[in-house]
């Protein structure tokens, strides 16, 4: 056997045989540690040596004469499924397929760009759903989601320390005249917020992402006693110019939340808030759910406000039409607009874009019971 593989000879068999399986037009997708590979996890060369794929269970005889000429097995067939194997240049490619299984609708298929071809792999979601808490493979999977989001965090916080202040400026008017729409009326500040807090006299909460302090410094003024955690410093300005504009105290604490230093997590919360626009700068919810857990006092709340899936994910708005686009289940890790730049006027720099994952309501609400929520 060849004493080392390379990336590039790997990456070229697994194109050979996915290109074969295209051209005969037949759905397919990359599983196992093949998938991890393509989407960046750093899988050791010997694990490499295995290719899977799998095809659309209808067409499995016609993908398996195919591959006559790299020396296909036989079709091993079960109850349930089929398959067959073959080698190209020392690398053990396996196809098979899942009887009565249609490829096409399975929401763990992603569609990926890597060396200049789009490829469908089964997610990250996947693995992380059926591998065991301590499986070597979940592990890896974690470590390069972790990574992810400390680069993501990274040019995220760049992108809020660029023209925040002044959009909030064009957006509310000076921390002065803020702080004058705030005192009028703290509570209808909180909108449907309200109800869900209840009366929070006293109440010790905190405030995550919590961006230029309007709903904090609202809950200040009746009666709470507040924390926000942010990324962004102009943010952070701006809050606190509010705050003294208002003669209340304001504890505001700059940094990523997952980042969050542990003298900090103090579990003695009654609440944590986070509204709108806030989970899809989180590649990996879990994470995020245990730091509410360690947040929160015994009998605590979690009050989440978050958009919508579908309307940030497949309905657009165009003039008075609503217009449906884009997948719900696309799983990608995507740029956009920081969410101030359209307050911004058009001579104001250019504001910088972030990384954004748009979470699925099915994919976000199981994480908050499976870290420990009732």
């Amino acid at each position: 056997m060849k004493d080392a593989l390379t990336s590039e000879e790997w990456f070229q068999v697994l194109i050979t045989s996915i290109r074969l399986i295209e051209q005969a037009g037949v759905p397919y997708t990359v599983e196992g540690n093949a998938a991890l590979v393509i989407q960046g996890v750093p899988i050791r060369e010997p694990e490499r040596r295995t290719i899977q794929i799998s095809v659309q269970w209808d067409a499995m005889e016609r993908v398996h004469q195919l591959f006559q000429n790299y020396g296909a097995s036989d079709l091993d067939s079960s109850l349930r499924q089929a398959s067959f194997h073959f080698s190209i240049d020392h690398v053990t490619c396996c196809v098979l397929c899942r009887f009565g299984t249609v490829i096409r609708t399975d929401p763990d298929c992603l569609m990926i760009r890597s060396g200049g071809y789009s490829l469908a792999v089964k997610s990250f979601d996947f693995y992380l759903r059926e591998l065991e808490t301590e499986d070597l493979v979940r592990l890896a999977i974690k470590q390069f989601l972790h990574d992810l989001q400390t680069s993501a965090a990274d040019q995220n916080g760049k992108a809020w320390n660029n023209e925040a202040y002044q959009a909030w400026v064009q957006r509310f008017g000076t921390p002065d005249q803020a702080a004058e729409k705030i005192r009028r009326d703290p509570e209808g500040r909180l909108g449907e917020l309200a109800e869900y807090l209840g009366d929070i006299r006293g109440k010790k909460i905190i405030n995550l992402l919590g961006s230029h302090g309007e709903k904090a410094l609202a809950m200040t003024l009746l009666g709470a006693q507040v924390t926000v955690v942010d990324i962004s410093e102009e943010n952070a300005e701006y809050a606190r110019k509010t705050a003294a504009a208002l003669n209340v105290s304001l504890h505001y604490i700059v940094s990523d939340v997952l980042a969050l230093p542990d003298k900090e997590r103090t579990a003695d919360y009654d609440f944590v808030l986070m509204e709108l626009g806030v989970l899809h700068y989180f590649v990996d919810l879990e994470p995020l759910a245990q730091l509410v857990c360690q947040l929160l006092k015994s009998g605590g709340r979690l009050v989440l406000r978050e958009f919508h899936p579908v309307s940030t994910k497949l309905v657009t708005t165009k003039g008075k039409k609503q217009i449906v686009f884009g997948n719900y289940f696309d799983k990608t890790l995507k740029t956009r607009q920081v969410a101030f730049s359209k307050h911004l006027l058009p001579d104001d720099a250019e504001p910088l874009k972030v990384y954004l994952r748009e979470w699925t309501l099915g994919k976000s609400l199981p994480v908050l019971p499976n870290q420990g929520f009732g």
